[in-house]
């Protein structure tokens, strides 16, 4: 299942790029976008920058079906892996998310780039969940809490960059 979000900033690409790759933001977005325990770290090699973490949610949304796959909470890891700065200015990252202990993946990229106006954040992937029969359902689950995730991390960071 195709999984696309895209966000308009009202900052430059450096300026967005700053506030998405610091260890504070990336606490808050884990904080803004669980109940349970999460950890995050941000880091830097070469021209790479790697950020990844690990979150524990409830599964009181998920439709029953979802909850005999995961149980009573999930544990979603995430992994962005960012490239070096283009001669535009744009940055591109790699994008994984896993559910620990469930057949369910999201992998694609994320690319940051300028506008007229600021910047644009566009994150698109394929969603998997890998269950013959009832697979697409799950998937259709799972794509309203990405959603969520997706226009929270959003709005904490426009008002970051605003």
């Amino acid at each position: 299942m195709k999984f696309t979000h895209r966000a308009e900033y009202p900052a430059t690409v450096d300026e967005v790029w700053g506030v998405m790759s610091s260890e504070d933001f990336q606490n808050a977005k884990c904080e803004a976008t669980t109940t349970g325990d999460w950890t995050s770290h941000v880091s830097t090699t070469a021209d790479t920058t790697r950020i990844t973490s690990e979150r524990v949610l409830p599964t009181d949304d998920l439709p029953d079906i979802a909850k005999t796959f995961v149980g009573p909470t999930l544990t979603i890891a995430e992994l962005q892996e960012w490239g070096p700065r283009a001669a535009d200015g744009s940055r591109t990252a790699d994008l994984q998310v896993q559910i620990k202990g469930a057949p369910m993946t999201l992998r694609g990229t994320v690319r940051l780039s300028p506008t007229a106006s600021g910047s644009v954040q566009v994150i698109d992937g394929d969603l998997r969940v890998s269950v013959p029969l009832i697979g697409g359902k799950l998937e259709r689950a799972a794509s309203d809490p990405l959603a969520l995730a997706a226009r929270t991390e959003t709005d904490l960071l426009r008002q970051r960059v605003s």
